[in-house]
């Protein structure tokens, strides 16, 4: 059965900014793979609990960071009216990318009639407007999946058998927009574990829905000899920003590491492995969660007023955002 953990959350003002807690009151659902709704993987949705119909959003956590661990992220997301799955690809056994990318494929073929099974009552996903979002190694999962692809194309020297082609798991159509946070491809450009997606050619990625990438800057710092960079150059947000087509935007939240949107807990242990920034990382949780949001509204019916404000004024974020860039065509 599904597990039902209410949280209230208020808006402090009658001005619903993006970068301050929305107006609906949500509800942390967890959906294990014996409910009767048949998950294929164990869940964690976050959804408002007021009567309506709202966006899903599917969020892939980072490697080896449990899908629950980014709670305060997803409850500000949703708190704006939108549904956030994100699922919990392993325990504590990684898989495969590959296989990652398999398992959020069968989550979003899941979506349409198992997700209004689970929510609360008259709470109904808009499946005409599916977002995809990703952080870490889950950014790259997100990017594959909105790509069509689990594995490699391979060079023609390397092809070996027929499980090395490209196979479309997903129609990336099924997708409104996909988000990037912080996303990372591999531990160095010539190690790129399948799909290998970038392809360090400019505008190459071929889809044609929006993308949005939002980075660290002490993302690409390492904490010493023994503790590399967890999101290294030429395999980070520049690259997958670099490689996405119009309409894109980019927003780099400076002094802050990979993993200061997490939970705050998890934050501090995820310190002793990532660099972290010195700023108080719940205006980091704030600022991601506000651009998730305007970023959401903008392509998901809504309005591009919040995106458009944040891209021309990036001091109204909680945190400094520098540089800020949004490629309309």
């Amino acid at each position: 059965m599904a597990v039902l953990e209410a949280k209230i959350v208020v808006s402090p003002s009658s001005d619903d900014g993006v970068f301050e807690t929305g107006k609906f009151e949500v509800t942390m659902i967890t959906v294990g793979t014996s409910d009767v709704s048949r998950p294929p993987v164990e869940l964690f949705i976050v959804a408002p609990c007021e009567k309506g119909t709202y966006p899903p959003l599917l969020f892939c956590h980072g490697f080896m960071l449990g899908n629950n661990w980014y709670s305060d992220l997803l409850c500000h997301i949703a708190s704006h009216g939108y549904i956030v799955v994100a699922p919990k690809f392993y325990g504590i056994i990684p898989i495969s990318i590959t296989e990652e990318v398999r398992r959020a494929a069968q989550v979003t073929e899941w979506l349409p009639a198992g997700l209004p099974l689970v929510l609360p009552e008259k709470v109904n996903p808009d499946m005409d407007n599916l977002a995809l979002a990703g952080h870490s190694r889950g950014g790259k999962t997100a990017f594959a999946l909105s790509l069509g692809r689990t594995e490699q194309k391979p060079r023609k020297k390397k092809a070996r058998s027929v499980r090395d082609v490209v196979v479309d798991v997903t129609q990336p159509s099924k997708f409104k927009a996909v988000i990037g946070v912080d996303p990372v491809a591999g531990s160095s450009p010539s190690n790129r574990p399948p799909p290998q997606i970038l392809e360090y050619i400019p505008r190459c990625f071929n889809m044609s829905i929006p993308v949005a990438v939002i980075g660290t800057g002490y993302g690409n710092q390492s904490l010493g000899v023994l503790r590399p960079p967890c999101a290294p150059d030429g395999v980070n947000h520049s690259e997958f920003f670099n490689e996405s087509k119009p309409p894109a935007s980019y927003f780099l939240a400076k002094d802050y590491g990979h993993c200061d949107m997490l939970d705050e807990w998890y934050a501090n242990m995820m310190s002793y492995m990532c660099k972290s920034g010195t700023g108080p990382r719940d205006l980091m949780r704030k600022s991601v969660g506000g651009i998730v949001v305007a970023v959401l509204k903008s392509y998901l019916g809504g309005s591009e007023d919040d995106l458009n404000a944040i891209v021309d004024h990036p001091a109204t974020a909680p945190i400094t955002l520098d540089p800020v860039i949004y490629v309309k065509e």
